[in-house]
């Protein structure tokens, strides 16, 4: 059991490490867009589903709470935590529709949507990326397995380069710390590091 366990970490590590390799340069991007929306008086929304879905949440809460250092709130909202939309939405739309929905209601140009999906092919993660960029919103996927449909649909894919769901997953989440990090130093970096 052990030395699986290492295998599953060191399997892990390698694939941060070609993530390093290869995408530094678009997660850097990714930060400008969202640093810039924040700046100006925009939002940053996410969504996805299953652990991408708890992805968003956290994310969000790392925003709106603190990452690193006591600062201000940023203005930050996970597409899937209100259960009376997702559930009224799913029932009346279809659930390929209850992002989209939430992005219609509450994004506007400036803005920034994050969606995640580690396909890249996840209908409501389409259906919400396609209604964001006809509003303006700019679209950043943080997606694996080559990218799928959503990396030729967004203005900014990240592309972990991986097939292996858990290995993207842990991924993502390891890049969407390295934005808040960068966001928050941006926009808050005079203020006291806790």
């Amino acid at each position: 059991m052990q030395d699986r366990i290492a295998q599953i970490l060191r399997s892990s590590a390698r694939v941060h490490d070609e993530t390093a390799a290869t995408l530094c340069e678009e997660i850097a991007r990714a930060a400008q867009l969202i640093i810039d929306s924040l700046e100006n008086g925009g939002k940053l929304a996410l969504c996805g589903n299953g652990g991408s879905a708890a992805d968003a949440q956290h994310i969000a809460a790392e925003m709106v709470g603190r990452f690193q250092m006591e600062r201000r709130p940023l203005p930050a909202i996970a597409l899937t935590t209100d259960t009376s939309v997702l559930t009224s939405l799913s029932n009346d739309y279809g659930f390929c529709n209850v992002f989209r929905k939430q992005v219609e209601a509450l994004l506007v140009a400036g803005d920034v949507l994050i969606a995640m999906t580690t396909s890249g092919n996840s209908p409501n993660c389409l259906a919400a990326v396609k209604a964001a960029r006809e509003q303006g919103v700019t679209t950043i996927a943080l997606t694996g397995a080559g990218g799928g449909e959503i990396a030729q649909q967004v203005d900014l894919a990240l592309i972990v380069p991986h097939e292996q769901t858990a290995r993207i997953q842990e991924t993502h989440i390891t890049i969407a710390h390295a934005l808040c990090e960068l966001v928050e130093e941006a926009l808050c970096g005079l203020e006291e590091h806790i």
